[in-house]
């Protein structure tokens, strides 16, 4: 069946000038909005629409998305449904996934790290602070511009709402949603996660973006699940022969890798602060960013959400 493709079509303003990803529940295409300029706009599946979950589901993720305003979110413009496509208007962003900075330039230096995660912890704050639990923190879904080092927090695709009741939940009890390599212990039995299963994600991507590698080492699936759910994670300085940490800087990230919520810091703000403190004085803060075409293919291929 030939993929759809909406370009060259106008829908509520927008119009679709290039199809520039696709992903297990969505399209996106790059549009042109008279007031926004460029823009991200992102439609769900055709074979998704008569789905209610579905459907609830990229509502949702607009909806939650639209109650975030920081610099570092990237921003919701609008969002509905026009002749039986739902839609979703996002802010277009210059940069990359932060995984492929890695890929690309490989570990990152920690002055740096600080930096990314002092951001990425003030656009976790904002969404806490509105009660919204992102739960699928990974280096796909940030947005990365190394030029100016800016940092933008995207994809509130299973993310909940602290305050929602158990009987609105679209995960079944006892799954889990998430990233394997990111996901929180807790979450791994499909309970209702709070902010601390965001701080161990971030402590998760800290790790990652001063080593390269991941706190478990399994290869497969099934072996990564066992790791996860019986063994600790192995130490930063242990990670990499090429580099050592200063002791603070790996008990800093190693509390927000505590298997309970309880051990972790209080909030992703705390985690930040205490990696700033290791790694030493702040750089200068980065200048403003711009625009989403480099992100967009790894951003929706890793999205194949349940």
């Amino acid at each position: 069946m030939t993929p759809e493709n909406l370009a060259g079509r106008t829908i509520s303003g927008y119009r679709l000038v290039e199809r520039v990803g696709e992903g297990g529940t969505a399209t996106v295409y790059r549009a042109h909005h008279d007031a926004h300029g460029r823009c991200a706009f992102k439609t769900l599946r055709e074979r998704l629409r008569t789905d209610p979950t579905a459907v609830k589901r990229f509502l949702r993720e607009a909806e939650y998305g639209g109650r975030v305003q920081h610099p570092g979110v990237v921003r919701t413009y609008d969002y509905g449904q026009h002749d039986g496509i739902h839609y979703l208007a996002l802010e277009w962003v210059e940069g990359s996934p932060l995984g492929q900075t890695v890929q690309d330039r490989g570990s990152l230096p920690p002055d740096e790290v600080a930096g990314v995660v002092r951001q990425l912890a003030d656009a976790l704050a904002a969404t806490h602070a509105v009660g919204i639990i992102h739960r699928d923190l990974k280096p796909e879904n940030i947005i990365y511009d190394s030029a100016t080092r800016r940092v933008k927090l995207l994809d509130f695709g299973i993310a909940r709402d602290a305050q929602e009741p158990s009987s609105e939940r679209l995960t079944r009890a006892g799954f889990f949603v998430g990233s394997l390599q990111y996901v929180s212990p807790e979450a791994l039995s499909g309970e209702l996660v709070a902010e601390g299963a965001d701080i161990y994600s971030l402590a998760t991507i800290t790790y990652y973006l001063l080593t390269g590698t991941h706190p478990y080492p399994g290869r497969t699936p099934r072996e990564l699940f066992h790791q996860l759910l019986t063994e600790q994670p192995r130490p930063l300085n242990q990670a990499t022969a090429k580099t050592k940490f200063p002791a603070a800087l790996e008990a800093a990230v190693m509390k927000g890798l505590a298997r309970t919520p309880q051990q972790r810091q209080p909030s992703v703000t705390s985690f930040a602060e205490e990696v700033a403190q290791a790694v030493g004085p702040a750089e200068s803060q980065p200048a403003p960013g711009g625009g989403l075409l480099g992100a967009i293919r790894s951003w929706m291929g890793t999205r194949d959400k349940q």
